[in-house]
């Protein structure tokens, strides 16, 4: 099978790669052998169209160091290409983002699958001024419905976006590489934070806030920050803004993967995600999956830690209450069973798994459409 996949983030993005791009490279590293894959992706400072690791990259847009100039680039961009190769490829996947407006449920001439993995709402009015927050959110809620076929990262997800009521939709949640269901775990002593910095939206003031209070009722315990990201200066600012003692004991180790990613993982005490809005980050199950608790906000997008018992969750967007769960996690007495709970419930979230349910979803598009023509 042909497929085509917009894929907004790819490896070595000068604006940095999230759950997004991780979750795309994941599924096809199990399918690459399978099916001719081609991932359409947003042009950026130095990309250059060729193959990577098994699956054929091309970029689209223009290159530029805005990243609104960027994602408007890439949305014409990518739409043109679709019009003129998309009958080249069995199916058409597309990210949703309401940035980035393709439109290519009018262009795609084989089935388009439009893949949800994240609900913003309201948000967009606290991160941005009035006016782009309004086309922002007009567009979250109008363009999904122009669609037929469906991947959503949740059902909770999915019954935000309304939807036509012939729509083929599958249900195909995040996953984690099953080598780290198996990684030994050790009483560490520092807290972990890995992702994308994003000051905002991953609620990082938060975090400093919690842990200028949490290093005070123990000191001995220091923060690891793991990710990188465009407020990655802004962020080492507001940790110089912190006293000499607490600041001396945040560790920046940058982006890490692979068996460095395991280690930072495997030695931490626990790991928190203060996000303001999340929705099944793979960041939080590959915690889980080593065993490690997790304390996260009590938004919608983190019910999962609630629901399988892996964690502590916190009032959003309260520092004081973040930094409270924090302590009491480090002095939990149940702390290496509650990371153990989040492992179990791991189990059945491998990438093999999650890439053959995608692979089936994909197949199954394409040969409905062929049967209604």
């Amino acid at each position: 099978m042909k497929i085509l996949h917009l894929l907004y983030e790819s490896q070595g993005d000068y604006f940095g790669i999230g759950g997004v791009g991780v979750r795309a490279y994941e599924i096809y590293r199990h399918l690459k052998d399978r099916h001719d894959i081609t991932l359409l992706c947003k042009k950026y400072p130095g990309a250059a169209d060729g193959y990577k690791d098994g699956l054929r990259h091309l970029f689209a847009g223009t290159e530029s160091r805005s990243l609104a100039i960027t994602l408007l680039s890439y949305a014409y961009h990518a739409a043109r290409f679709v019009k003129k190769k998309g009958g080249e490829y069995d199916v058409i996947i597309e990210e949703f983002s309401p940035a980035i407006p393709t439109f290519l449920h009018a262009v795609a001439g084989k089935p388009a699958v439009l893949q949800v993995q994240g609900y913003t709402g309201t948000l967009y009015f606290r991160k941005y001024n009035p006016l782009y927050a309004s086309v922002l959110s007009l567009m979250e809620q109008l363009r999904p419905a122009c669609y037929r076929n469906f991947i959503f990262i949740s059902q909770e997800t999915a019954g935000k976006f309304r939807k036509n009521p012939k729509s083929r939709i599958a249900i195909i949640a995040n996953g984690v590489s099953p080598e780290l269901l198996g990684v030994p775990t050790f009483e560490g002593d520092y807290v972990l934070y890995f992702g994308r910095i994003d000051i905002y939206g991953k609620g990082l003031d938060l975090l400093l806030a919690a842990y200028r209070d949490f290093s005070q009722w123990l000191p001995d315990i220091g923060l690891v920050i793991a990710g990188d990201g465009r407020d990655m200066e802004k962020f080492k600012a507001s940790v110089m803004t912190l006293p000499g003692e607490v600041r001396r004991k945040i560790d920046f180790t940058g982006w890490v993967s692979g068996d460095r990613k395991t280690e930072v993982l495997s030695k931490a005490a626990f790991a928190v995600f203060p996000s303001r809005h999340e929705v099944q980050p793979i960041a939080v199950l590959e915690a889980m999956a080593c065993g490690k608790p997790v304390v996260v906000s009590d938004i919608s997008g983190f019910s999962f830690v609630k629901k399988n018992g892996a964690g502590k969750t916190f009032k959003s967007g309260d520092a004081s209450s973040l930094a409270q769960c924090m302590k009491e996690l480090e002095e939990s007495k149940d702390r290496t069973e509650i990371g153990l709970r989040g492992r179990e419930s791991a189990k059945d979230m491998t990438w093999d798994k999650i890439a053959y349910r995608f692979e089936k979803f994909l197949i199954d598009t394409a040969n409905g459409d062929k049967s209604r023509r």
